[in-house]
């Protein structure tokens, strides 16, 4: 297992490297010049030629690139064109946020679709099924945004029984992070739910009909005995790949949902970055997510070498 580990950090290093390739080059496609944005439309030339000397925009895009790089191994992102603040600070107040909310929606796919899951390839063919199904399918089609809409609108705006908006931090008061935390959990959550209760169903009826699953059932060992430790393990495996999909997917989503219920996230953070052309936030932004999705990866890798030993370098 360790030679397994070491060989999935090394690959990672080449994927590293290509990452700050592509996030510097990209970031510099953004049409706009970030100087003219600042000097404003009334600026002279010598006035946008200054802005541009004093960021450092004026030297060769291969200067730009190794002194963004080796500022960023030492944890130095750069500072924000318009508020002037470090680019890390700005990223380390949003990221726990943001990181709370994909952690809750994580929690709550997880815990709608494991036994959803369960019940339906045991009760394949039955109603239940079909109502799981069903369900399912609504919750991939679902827009997040929307459903978050009708969530503040029912449970906030006519039932009053959670805040609609807001954001309040674990060491403020631990009750108010919970419920200001649960309407955007459910709404990422539920169609990460989805997609994974349609994995693992599908993973567990193939299980099912393997036949060590069949001489167990043959030996008199129970239900229960038998989905708790012959089925889910070997049945897990593709819901990892999924989970670890899901990780950076709900990174992502959570974007949008940030803007419904005003979370002060890394996506409040992003739509300013980008609105503004703000180019070092924008940056420092994209190499995070990238780097959350590398280790979230590596993670996924790990753990589907433990469940899967035939994927291990021998």
């Amino acid at each position: 297992m360790l030679r397994f580990l070491l060989l999935r950090v090394l690959t990672t290093i080449p994927v590293l490297v290509l990452v700050t390739f592509v996030v510097f080059g990209l970031v510099l496609l953004i049409p706009g010049d970030p100087a003219v944005t600042i000097a404003g439309p009334d600026a002279t030339v010598e006035q946008v030629a200054a802005i541009r000397e004093r960021l450092g925009l004026d030297r060769s895009l291969l200067v730009q690139y190794w002194d963004w790089v080796t500022s960023a191994m030492s944890g130095d992102l750069g500072t924000s064109l318009y508020t002037s603040r470090a680019v890390a600070t700005s990223i380390g107040d949003a990221l726990p946020v943001s990181i709370a909310l994909a952690g809750a929606a994580l929690l709550v796919s997880l815990v709608i679709a494991v036994p959803t899951a369960i019940v339906s390839a045991l009760r394949r063919g039955t109603w239940i099924d079909r109502v799981a199904t069903l369900g399912s399918s609504l919750g991939i089609a679902l827009p997040s945004f929307w459903l978050g809409l009708v969530f503040v609108l029912v449970f906030s705006l006519t039932l009053g029984w959670l805040p609609a908006t807001g954001y309040v931090p674990f060491a403020t008061d631990p009750a108010a992070w919970v419920t200001h935390l649960i309407l955007p959990a459910l709404t990422l959550g539920i169609a990460g739910a989805a997609e994974s209760t349609r994995q693992l169903r599908g993973s567990i009826i193939g299980v099912l009909q393997q036949d060590y699953v069949r001489t167990a059932r043959a030996k008199g060992l129970r239900g229960r005995m038998v989905v708790g430790k012959h089925v889910m393990k070997n049945a897990s495996v593709p819901l990892v790949t999924v989970l670890g999909l899901q990780i950076t997917a709900l990174l992502g989503g959570a974007v949008l949902v940030e803007q419904v219920f005003g979370v002060p996230g890394l996506g409040q953070v992003a739509i300013a970055a980008v609105t503004t052309r703000d180019i070092p936030v924008i940056q420092g932004i994209v190499l995070v997510a990238v780097l959350v999705a590398v280790v979230c990866n590596l993670l996924v890798d790990l753990v589907y070498g433990y469940l899967n030993p035939k994927v291990r370098p021998r």
